[in-house]
């Protein structure tokens, strides 16, 4: 296999999963897998890298403030230049809320009460690549339609938002159907103190949207951009400290299968992670 064979198709080969370890696996499959793997898989003409990371030991801003510093070291070393010390080191003390420390106990005994496996449908993937001048026309369009008053919305806001719409209208649903969106969001600057971008671990939560499909529809996408933008811009430091409060009343493990619905999208891997530049 060659590596046109892989970017030149309009699907993702399914062979391209097996390009990575940990597939199938839940977090606690740590207790016996690797915590990180890199693969490297020899192509005709080149190689691919794989790397699976289990989520117990980080969020995405934790992955890449691992792999942005180790890359730069290396291509240091490649150009022989001096060794380079990134100037903010990953900060590995763990956090714990006031009054707690290291381990909390969960309210489990059996490993069926918390673990549950997702058996995927085989599934067509596909990615969609959008030039800063497509994403530049998209926010024009959302200004033009809220009136030239969204110069705080983000490019990942906006194309959220025409993904839900999208999505949601290829499914053609009842107008009454409820229907959310929900967004993966950093929270390292929204504790009190805050904590400090270089954290090393999980520090996330998945923020949601909620409308009906008649709505969500019937709007323009402005406003649907503007319902995603309100949702982030109003989540504080009370609401994060109000979530772990609610969570060491009554512990939960992460669950997909009930944070996901059949009319519902979920949106994460923000671009301000440097995943390109490497």
């Amino acid at each position: 296999m060659s590596i046109s064979d892989i970017v030149s198709l309009t699907d993702v080969p399914e062979v391209v999963q097996s390009f990575f370890d940990h597939k199938g696996a839940v977090n606690y499959d740590g207790h016996h897998m690797s915590l990180l793997t890199v693969q490297v898989t020899e192509l005709l003409d080149g190689v691919f890298i794989g790397c699976s990371m289990n989520h117990c030991i980080g969020d995405g801003t934790s992955y890449w403030h691992f792999w942005n510093p180790w890359s730069n070291i290396h291509m240091a070393i490649r150009c022989m230049e001096k060794a380079i010390v990134p100037s903010h080191m990953p900060m590995h003390k763990r956090w714990f809320p006031e009054g707690h420390d290291s381990p909390i106990l969960l309210p489990f005994t059996q490993l069926d009460d918390f673990i549950s496996r997702h058996e995927q449908p085989q599934l067509r993937v596909r990615i969609f690549q959008f030039s800063y001048e497509s994403i530049a026309r998209l926010k024009a369009k959302v200004n033009e339609e809220n009136g030239h008053n969204t110069s705080k919305i983000s490019s990942f806001q906006a194309l959220s938002a025409l993904y839900w719409q999208s999505i949601i209208r290829a499914l053609c649903l009842p107008h009454d159907q409820v229907t959310n969106c929900r967004l993966s969001t950093n929270n390292r600057h929204r504790f009190d103190p805050p904590l400090p971008q270089e954290y090393f671990g999980n520090c996330i939560s998945a923020l949601k949207a909620t409308t009906t499909v008649g709505e969500l529809l019937e709007n323009k996408l402005g406003w649907a951009v503007s319902l995603l933008h309100q949702l982030v811009t109003n989540y504080g430091k009370k609401d994060v400290t109000d979530l772990i409060n609610r969570w060491l009343q009554s512990p939960a493990i992460f669950n997909l299968n009930r944070l996901i619905d059949s009319y519902s999208v979920m949106m994460g891997n923000s671009l301000r992670s440097d995943i390109y530049g490497n």
